[in-house]
């Protein structure tokens, strides 16, 4: 999900009033199944997906997502619950850089790792986490707060058991997943991170593979447990409609070198990640949560 610049800002200053035409979605056929949907269609090895090829056949939709979050338009919501985070180290199984990102993948056959509370009605089961960065340190988010941009966003990737069979069915309906997202910004050394950026070099290629077990990470969440939270989309193909969007208020601190070395693994990957149209957010004061809609 990393993206060169220019293309990013093209996809910026493109008029979010283009008569969008919905597209069929194509059902997967990955050789290995991958929980990042840019890589599981049958077009994966093209050097960009079809659907960035053509701005004009990008799927419609109210609630596309990344959004810009707006602080002066936050309004406290009394209904938002607390979240909880109740994952289980031995549950984590691998990294694994699928030629499009690196993931860490987590065992999620029952609800040992999941996540509770807050806007969501279920569990949701941890699927897996994954970064977005940029090519230098001022753009690398996909998500902004009052037009900023972070260096990084990390996405913890959840999905409802209770509703769906499959992580892949609940990826293409509403409500099937939840995504919490956290800034990082650059300053002091992140020790349980480095556990991970340390493997990096291992998994430079395509399709390589490092165990990485009894992994927490609940240790990459901030403090404050402030959020946002909004219905909103996968970023990345098909762009369902699907998510449930927890964005963490407070970034966590990341430094120099742990940066560098993961962008430096993907240098070369392409990505474009649509910006839609603003939105109102309904909700946020100090130790407490806010809710977003979108217009």
């Amino acid at each position: 999900m990393a993206v060169t610049n220019g293309l990013r800002l093209l996809c910026q200053l493109l008029p979010h009033t283009l008569p969008w035409r919905r597209l069929q979605m194509f059902r997967p056929w990955p050789r290995r199944p991958c929980s990042l949907y840019t890589c599981t269609y049958r077009t994966r090895n093209r050097t960009l997906h079809p659907l960035w090829e053509r701005v004009d056949l990008l799927p419609g939709g109210d609630r596309q997502s990344p959004i810009n979050i707006r602080w002066r338009d936050s309004v406290y919501d009394p209904g938002l619950k607390p979240l909880t985070i109740s994952y289980d180290p031995s549950t984590c199984l691998h990294v694994w850089n699928n030629g499009y990102s690196f993931l860490v993948e987590f065992e999620d056959s029952a609800d040992k790792s999941v996540i509770k509370g807050g806007p969501l009605d279920h569990n949701y089961r941890l699927k897996q986490f994954h970064f977005h960065w940029g090519a230098i340190n001022t753009w690398g988010s996909e998500h902004t707060v009052d037009s900023k941009c972070y260096p990084a966003e990390l996405h913890l990737v959840h999905w409802n058991a209770v509703k769906f069979e499959t992580f892949e069915d609940a990826a293409q309906e509403e409500n099937g997943l939840a995504v919490i997202g956290i800034f990082l910004k650059l300053g002091k050394h992140h020790e349980e991170l480095q556990k991970l950026v340390s493997l990096l070099p291992s998994i430079k290629h395509k399709n390589t593979l490092v165990e990485f077990a009894s992994f927490d990470p609940s240790c990459l969440m901030p403090t404050c447990p402030d959020y946002w939270t909004y219905s909103g989309s996968l970023t990345t193909p098909p762009l369902s409609e699907s998510v449930t969007w927890i964005i963490k208020k407070q970034p966590i601190e990341v430094d120099h070198g742990q940066g560098n070395s993961q962008w430096s693994i993907h240098q070369n990957v392409l990505e474009l990640s649509q910006f839609p149209s603003d939105v109102d957010i309904i909700v946020f004061k100090e130790y407490y949560y806010s809710h977003v809609t979108h217009r």
